[in-house]
């Protein structure tokens, strides 16, 4: 099975000195993702939690809800790139329990995510909006505090174990009101690492996240909004900036969108409701 982490030679040049080492870099495969037995899409991963992965995968594509509507989850043999043989635990085929609808959309559209855009490939933006199973509009009587928020950052960051060794990982975590952390994963993709955290929830049947904040360690993407408001994550917090479509989607579902989270300061671009200011 594919490694969180692998070693490679690097020269390293420090000051004037040069000296040749290994060096530990995050591991970067192509993982396909089956549903039913039908090829479905391919994205570039670390590694690791592979079946979370594609469950939340599915959870944001509209396919999949709640624990129930998971029957299996399984490696199969071959590669990505045709090889048959050996197993390589680069291909997953979910297994939908019985009665689940299955969007034609979903079934007809195949497209290859990178680590950087796991969007590419979308007809459109309509394509995108995929109707939400659960509302997160409205007052839920969520109420954060600016030193709680505050505090999330150094607590995600304190938690990613892999980027530690490497440098080269994005991180997502899910905290309560209080800034207690629920879970945490790390993937060498965002969007990855958010649907690894969705993926475990429903596979725990947690599913709908009401009362959680998602804290991720890159900009807050509209992708990233979408999959929180799939999951029903009525707050997104990031360390750098949404892009527009972001804030629109935001503004739409009735999530609290936070940018620039760093210290003290912070911007809240949506939902400030949920903000005890």
């Amino acid at each position: 099975m594919g490694r969180v982490t692998v070693r490679r030679p690097v020269v390293r040049v420090r000051g004037g000195r040069v000296d040749r080492r290994a060096d530990t870099l995050v591991a970067e495969e192509p993982l396909e993702i089956r549903l039913g037995g039908r090829a479905l899409a391919i994205t570039m991963r670390t590694p690791g939690d592979d079946f979370a992965l594609a469950a939340g995968f599915l959870v944001s594509e509209g396919v999949l809800a709640r624990g129930e509507d998971l029957a299996s989850v399984t490696y199969c043999a071959g590669a990505v790139d045709g090889t048959e043989g050996g197993n390589t635990y680069n291909v997953v085929d979910v297994r939908p329990a019985a009665g689940v609808e299955l969007p034609q959309l979903t079934l007809e559209r195949n497209f290859y995510t990178t680590s950087s855009c796991g969007l590419c490939g979308k007809a459109s933006l309509d394509a995108v909006r995929t109707t939400t199973r659960w509302p997160v509009d409205g007052d839920d009587g969520m109420r954060l505090t600016p030193e709680v928020l505050a505090a999330l950052p150094d607590r995600l960051r304190a938690g990613q174990r892999v980027f530690d060794r490497t440098g080269g990982l994005h991180a997502a975590a899910l905290f309560t009101p209080d800034g207690e952390l629920i879970d945490l994963r790390e993937d060498v993709g965002r969007h990855n690492a958010v649907d690894k955290l969705v993926g475990r929830a429903l596979q725990q049947d947690r599913l709908p996240l009401h009362d959680t904040v998602l804290m991720v360690s890159g900009r807050a993407s509209f992708e990233l909004a979408q999959k929180a408001a799939m999951a029903a994550i009525p707050v997104l917090a990031a360390v750098s900036a949404p892009s527009s479509l972001a804030v629109d989607l935001a503004a739409e579902t009735g999530m609290t969108l936070i940018g620039f989270l760093r210290g003290d300061t912070m911007n809240v671009y949506a939902g400030e409701h949920r903000i005890a200011l």
